[in-house]
């Protein structure tokens, strides 16, 4: 960063720490023992979309690197595109699955990021759910190397208090992030 980026207010990006992602299994202890939300066992990738050879090389791949896996039943990873554009890859483990579910999100973010994709990644997220079937999730930013909650509820609407709860609760354990303009909505997502 040189002098007139520091004198016009702008910053370098944060450089992504994919290894954050490790961090989820003990953030979900801290959620499961404060609020009661535990893991449904599905997790997200997404990214913007990419079309062409190589794209369906590493598609590919993550499918090989992930059918690799015995312990995984089905489908290792579901291909999808959303109402905006934005590609997903859904990947589905058991409820006590979570940090096999945190090496196959890091797998997926990883094998796009070698493959030259990382500048198309958005974000990863994990589910969980309370005992009242409440849906929430810790969202990865990609390109910020932060996370945040996100609880939607019907009608496009969101838990707000919810979402602020689990960010106090859940400071010591992961990078929260502090800008709340940048939690953005994630509709639909799969696996939430």
């Amino acid at each position: 960063m040189g002098f007139l980026d520091a004198l016009l207010g702008r910053s370098k990006p944060v450089k992504p720490d994919l290894d954050q992602l490790f961090g989820l299994p003990s953030a979900a202890i801290t959620l499961q023992a404060s609020i009661g939300f535990t893991p449904t066992g599905a997790g997200s990738v997404c990214f913007a979309s990419i079309e062409g050879a190589a794209f369906a090389q590493v598609q590919q791949e993550v499918r090989a690197l992930l059918d690799a896996d015995s312990e995984r039943a089905g489908e290792p990873v579901e291909f999808s595109r959303d109402a905006y554009g934005y590609s997903w890859l859904l990947s589905r483990r058991g409820p006590d699955g979570l940090p096999a579910l945190v090496g196959d999100l890091h797998a997926v973010n990883t094998a796009l990021e070698d493959s030259g994709f990382g500048p198309q990644l958005l974000c990863s997220l994990v589910s969980f759910r309370d005992a009242e079937l409440r849906p929430m999730a810790l969202v990865y930013l990609y390109k910020r190397g932060t996370f945040y909650p996100f609880a939607p509820l019907p009608g496009e609407k969101r838990d707000n208090p919810l979402e602020l709860q689990v960010k106090a609760v859940l400071t010591d354990d992961l990078r929260i992030e502090q800008d709340l303009s940048r939690w953005f909505p994630l509709w639909g997502a799969p696996g939430l």
